[in-house]
C-alpha cells in the first residue's frame, strides 16, 4: 500500500472517494460488480476492507488491466457480462460507457429484423416474458368513463331523505310541459272566440244609449 494517502483515485475514467472501502469503491465503475471486485482484489492480494486512497499507482494500473481485459487473468468466461458477442462471437466484459453504446445497437438490430423482441421494444412493452395486466402501464389512466351520477346516499340523491324520486321527477316534468302546450293552443283560440261575442253584445246597448240623444238634438 501507498504511504501517501489520496483523495480522490481515478480508476478507468471513474473519480472514486479515497474514504470508501477497495470492494464498495471498485463497485462505483459499471460494469463491476461486488464479486467482480472481490475476485479483482484476491488475484492482486488487496485487503479488500482498506480505504482506497492508500492503493499505489502500480495497483492502480493492474487493477485497471483486469477490469479492461479480465481473460488475461484467467477469469472463468461465466464471470464476463458479454459471452459469444454477434458480430465476433468472443467472450467479452463491458465497461462504463460501452455497456450503453451495446445495448442500443442490440435493440436497433432486433428492431430491424422484425423479431418479437424488436417489436416489443418498439412498442414500449415488457419483453421478457412479464406479466402486463397490472404492470408496466404508461400514460393515462384507463376505465370507464363516469356517467355523472350521483354517489348513492349523498344530499339529492334518488332514494335519499327528503330527495324525490326519478319516477316523480319525471312525472311531473311530462305534466308541466303538458299544460305548458295546452296554455300555447288554448289562448289563441280562446282569444277568437270571444272577440266576436263581446263585440255584439256591446253593439245593442251603445245604440240604444246613442238613440235618444240624436232624437232630442233634432
Amino acid at each position: 500500500m501507498s504511504a501517501e494517502y489520496q483523495y480522490i483515485v481515478r480508476i478507468v475514467g471513474n473519480d472514486i472517494p479515497g474514504e470508501r472501502k477497495m470492494i464498495v469503491g471498485l463497485t462505483q465503475i459499471r460494469g463491476v460488480g461486488y464479486m467482480f471486485a472481490n475476485t479483482i482484489l484476491s488475484v492482486l492480494k488487496i485487503n479488500p476492507n482498506q480505504r482506497i486512497g492508500y492503493l499505489s499507482q502500480e495497483q492502480i494500473k493492474s487493477i485497471e488491466d483486469i477490469v479492461k481485459n479480465p481473460s488475461t487473468s484467467n477469469f472463468p468466461s461465466w464471470f464476463l457480462n458479454r459471452r459469444k458477442d454477434v458480430e465476433t462471437g468472443e467472450d467479452k466484459h463491458l465497461i462504463t460507457s460501452d455497456i450503453a453504446f451495446t445495448v442500443r445497437n442490440d435493440i436497433e438490430r432486433e428492431k430491424t429484423s422484425g423479431s418479437w423482441r424488436g417489436i416489443r421494444h418498439m412498442f414500449g412493452l415488457k419483453v421478457r416474458g412479464q406479466r402486463t395486466r397490472c404492470t408496466g402501464r404508461k400514460g393515462g389512466a384507463v376505465g370507464v368513463a363516469k356517467g355523472g351520477k350521483v354517489a348513492p346516499g349523498a344530499p339529492g340523491a334518488p332514494g335519499a331523505p327528503g330527495a324525490p324520486s326519478a319516477e316523480g321527477e319525471a312525472t311531473t316534468e311530462v305534466a308541466e310541459g303538458a299544460e305548458g302546450t295546452a296554455e300555447k293552443k288554448d289562448a289563441p283560440a280562446a282569444e277568437k272566440k270571444d272577440a266576436p261575442a263581446a263585440a255584439k253584445k256591446d253593439a245593442p246597448a251603445a245604440a240604444k244609449k246613442d238613440a235618444p240623444a240624436a232624437e232630442k238634438k233634432k
